[in-house]
Formats: structure tokens, C-alpha cells, sequence
């Protein structure tokens, strides 16, 4: 029960339709497995309402919110919603991300339309929930907050804004860090590589009009640790370190979870 008794806040809860598990819901489900009290935020209700379902069934303790992250006020609410249900915050996890569902591009293609709402999901988004958790966090002198990032950030990545965006989190996320390192609040970031998420396959099938087999045995190939994607579960465990008191003394890591791509990227 590495998470015993804290109370973890899942921005990003449910998933997006297709096969498997998401990152956010397979870390709000790591997170109550290891005894946190859940606070499950996303655009969709229904869809954080099912991974509440799937904790409490479990015997974990989860609650459900709605909160669209290009909308601060809906993110402030939610902060103060589980503040007010549980009177403290331990850890605030953001999951929130967009690429080619939003209508990302080359850097000769890109819209500015589209543009901008990638950069509110991907990254305004996680500021602002951070601005709404940190004084609680500060009062506290304790806190831990995960970002999730991506490779993208540093390697050969098609789409401009997804790139930009994660990249610019990777910095946020340093900043955090060193800025509240006093208060004892810690922050950390997660740069997944190819996973095998709704998101990440399911997505690509849909706009490229192709078999999800297809997409993800191409992703498969890429992947030099076993020629397998990784998982949703893959980040939940990454998350759930650095979220606990075994990283205490970790803040301002970039973490690779990414089967060794980057590595084979840069050979």
C-alpha cells in the first residue's frame, strides 16, 4: 500500500474509445490499488464514472468529476471539490494530452486553429491545474504532481504542436520543481514512447482508415525492448513511483518509460 491513505487526483481519468487501457485510467487504477482515495477528473463523466466503477468495485474509494481543461474555472472547481471532500491533496497527476484527433500538423500545414486548442489541452491545461493545487500543496509543505509528457518531445515527431507542447512541459515541470522545492513539493515528468493505448492505436486506425492490427504491429517493430509496445500500465507504474514517498527524493526527473527507442534513435 505504497499510496496508503493519500489522496491522488487523476486529471485525465477516463480514455478515449477503442482497445485496451489508457494511461489515466490505468494510473487511477494503480493508485487506489495502492490505497489513494481517487478523485477521477475528466471532460467525459461517463467515462470517469466507469473507472470509479472499476475502483470501488475492486474495494478501492473513488469519486467522479467533470472538468474540460481548456476551461480553468472547471479545473479550479474540481481542485477545490476533492480539497473540500478530503481536506487535503497529496498528489495531482495530469494526463490530459492531443495530437492528430485535434487536427495537429506539419509545421507547413498546421492551422492556427488547431494549434491553439492543442496548446490549451496539452499544456495550458496542466498549468492551470497546477496553479489551482499548488498553494494547497504549499500549506501542506508536502505534494507530489506527474505530468505526462512524451518522447515526442525529443525525438523526430511529424506534428508541431504535439512536439512543441510536450516539449514546453518537460520545462514547466522543471520549473515546478525548483520553484517548490522549499515547500516540500515535488515534480515530476513521464515521457512515454510508442504504448499500446486507445489513444496512441486506435486513433491513428481511425484517421488513417486502416486495421488497428496494422498500426500496431508497425509500432511494434519500432520498439527495441522485445518488439512490444508498452502499456498503460507501464505509465501507471512509472507514475505511481514518483507519485509515492520511495521518490521523495526525486523532483525535476524527465523519466523515460519508452522500451529504449530514444536510445535506438540516437545510435
Amino acid at each position: 500500500m505504497r499510496l496508503a491513505d493519500k489522496i491522488a487526483i487523476v486529471i485525465g481519468a477516463g480514455q478515449s474509445p477503442g482497445t485496451g487501457m489508457g494511461n489515466g485510467r490505468a494510473t487511477a487504477l494503480r493508485f487506489a490499488q495502492e490505497g489513494a482515495k481517487v478523485f477521477a477528473v475528466d471532460r467525459d463523466l461517463g467515462s470517469a464514472e466507469e473507472t470509479v466503477a472499476m475502483i470501488v468495485n475492486a474495494g478501492g474509494d473513488a469519486v467522479a468529476h467533470s472538468a474540460d481543461v481548456t476551461k480553468e474555472a472547471t479545473l479550479a472547481a474540481a481542485i477545490k471539490a476533492a480539497h473540500d471532500r478530503w481536506a487535503r491533496i497529496d498528489i495531482l497527476h495530469n494526463n490530459v494530452g492531443v495530437s492528430i484527433a485535434g487536427g495537429d500538423a506539419s509545421p507547413t500545414e498546421i492551422t492556427e486553429e488547431a494549434f491553439d486548442r492543442i496548446v490549451a489541452i496539452n499544456l495550458r491545461g496542466m498549468v492551470m491545474a497546477c496553479k489551482h493545487v499548488l498553494p494547497i500543496m504549499r500549506r501542506q509543505r508536502s505534494g507530489a504532481i506527474v505530468n505526462i509528457s512524451s518522447t515526442a518531445a525529443t525525438l523526430d515527431y511529424p506534428f508541431v504542436t504535439y512536439k512543441a507542447t510536450k516539449a514546453g512541459l518537460i520545462a514547466y515541470t522543471q520549473q515546478l520543481a525548483i520553484q517548490n522545492a522549499e515547500y516540500g513539493v515535488r515534480a515530476n515528468c513521464i515521457l512515454p514512447g510508442l504504448m499500446d493505448t486507445p489513444m496512441a492505436v486506435d486513433t491513428r486506425a481511425r484517421v488513417g482508415n486502416r486495421s488497428r492490427a496494422e498500426v500496431a504491429a508497425e509500432r511494434d517493430a519500432r520498439v527495441p525492448l522485445r518488439h512490444k509496445m508498452g502499456t498503460g500500465w507501464d505509465v501507471a507504474n512509472a507514475a505511481l513511483f514518483l507519485a509515492s514517498d520511495e521518490a521523495n527524493f526525486v523532483t525535476g526527473v524527465a523519466l523515460l518509460v519508452d522500451g529504449g527507442a530514444s536510445l535506438a534513435a540516437r545510435g
